[in-house]
């Protein structure tokens, strides 16, 4: 490994545990890995993965980033990115959210798959992801960047984690056969006021879409999705800032609602 690599992963693993954002990455990167700067980010984010496992996190799942058309245009990309999801990301349902926790964060609503089989194959379809589902849930992930003023490219979100942060996850499971993924409308409040509102055809038409980009993602690079695994397939709708005391509330056709409560600074 790179160890000029390892001190980039080092500056956002301070930045993450002091709560100070350090100056965008993508120009070390880019120079470090001129043939191919986005294998280098990724690099960078499984060196912070591996340290978190090796640390006794309990590594749960995936987040889908860049799922939006109009947000891979802003950052000059034709495809998603993906991030980890550890145990110690995940919320309650209106559970508090000490805002200690947070780095610059925003809010957005989306869908999170169960998985309860393998996904080890080399080109996975949509029957593939169906099958291995057990159930959907209303989710709202809760981003955040250590990177200062949310000042990213790609490679910067891809070395920060896909920009993750923490995840919410409903508690209404329901199965694929009862619900229209690509058809079901969104809508989050905060305070009772909407602030962001979607369709399930705003993540890559369909969420299941995202998923099966995922799993054939995943096995390229070594680490297949498996039974037991929170895919958070991305967002149906622009994110949100989040302020201190905020409640957002996210409501999804044929889901349910699921709520993320912040703290006071």
């Amino acid at each position: 490994m790179d160890l000029r690599l390892t001190s980039i992963a080092d500056r956002l693993w301070q930045a993450e545990r002091s709560g100070q954002a350090i100056a965008p990455i993508r120009d070390e990167i880019a120079a470090i890995g001129a043939a191919d700067p986005v294998a280098a980010a990724y690099a960078i984010q499984k060196i912070l993965t591996d340290r978190r496992v090796a640390q006794g996190q309990r590594l749960v799942g995936r987040k889908i980033g860049l799922t939006s058309l109009a947000v891979q245009k802003q950052l000059g990309v034709d495809s998603p990115d993906f991030g980890a999801l550890f145990a110690e990301m995940a919320v309650g349902d209106g559970e508090e959210i000490a805002w200690s926790r947070l780095m610059q964060p925003k809010a957005e609503a989306e869908i999170a798959l169960v998985l309860e089989r393998d996904l080890p194959h080399e080109r996975h379809t949509v029957a593939d992801i169906i099958g291995a589902t057990a159930y959907a849930v209303a989710a709202i992930e809760v981003v955040g960047s250590r990177i200062s003023n949310w000042d990213i490219r790609l490679v910067d979100t891809v070395a920060d984690n896909a920009s993750s942060s923490l995840f919410v996850l409903g508690s209404r499971p329901v199965a694929l056969s009862r619900l229209d993924l690509a058809g079901c409308g969104m809508r989050m409040d905060c305070g009772g006021e909407p602030v962001s509102v979607g369709v399930g055809a705003a993540c890559l038409g369909n969420p299941l879409n995202a998923a099966v980009w995922l799993a054939n993602t995943m096995v390229r690079v070594g680490s297949p999705l498996r039974a037991g695994d929170v895919l958070m397939t991305g967002a149906l709708g622009p994110m949100a800032a989040v302020k201190p005391g905020n409640v957002f509330s996210a409501q999804i056709e044929g889901l349910g609602s699921v709520s993320a409560v912040f703290g006071q600074a």
